[in-house]
């Protein structure tokens, strides 16, 4: 699966050889204040946590999996739009409700591009059948909780998700479109 260019931002599908964009993005305290409580990570997490993850969830085909961020004017990637079944790794994966999430570096922020990226992916999932979209975040992540709703995305609900790396209260909000 390909997804249209924005208006700003084109796409590019992250594989396992982009292992060095995926560290650089986390090596902000910043951009992992609300995933890790700010905690970089290393190297080692990404090829033996990271990545084995995203090959878990991984389905070009129907665009599961991550999505690199470039801005059109300057090819410069900027972060990374997730999309895969909502509650994925855990024991009710819902595949008829996509989960989206995004990572940007921080320089990056305020600037709408979250907003647009995700909106864009969305809209080609859509196109494809796709009515359902939900996005978890910790409640007190306002910056995540506007943009869900710009995407017009409303609250469903709290809850504790646990996995293998994640054990948190959310926040869930979602979307039939």
């Amino acid at each position: 699966m390909e997804f249209a260019d924005t208006e700003r931002l084109k796409f590019s599908y992250i594989t396992a050889d982009e292992a060095d964009f995926l560290w650089e993005l986390d090596q902000d305290e910043e951009v992992m204040k609300h995933l890790n409580g700010g905690v970089k990570t290393t190297r080692e997490e990404i090829e033996t946590v990271f990545l084995p993850r995203l090959a878990a969830y991984a389905n070009p085909a129907l665009g599961w999996g991550l999505w690199k961020v470039i801005l059109k004017d300057s090819d410069e990637p900027i972060g990374w739009i997730l999309v895969r079944p909502y509650g994925f790794f855990t024991s009710h994966p819902e595949v008829d409700n996509i989960e989206l999430g995004w990572r940007f570096k921080r320089a990056f922020w305020g600037k709408g591009y979250a907003t647009e990226a995700a909106q864009g992916i969305r809209d080609g999932l859509a196109s494809t059948g796709i009515s359902k979209f939900s996005a978890v975040t910790l409640p007190e992540n306002e910056n995540s909780i506007a943009i869900m709703k710009k995407l017009g995305m409303t609250y469903s609900h709290s809850q504790f998700y646990e996995d293998s790396v994640f054990s948190e209260d959310v926040v869930v909000y979602s979307q039939c479109v």
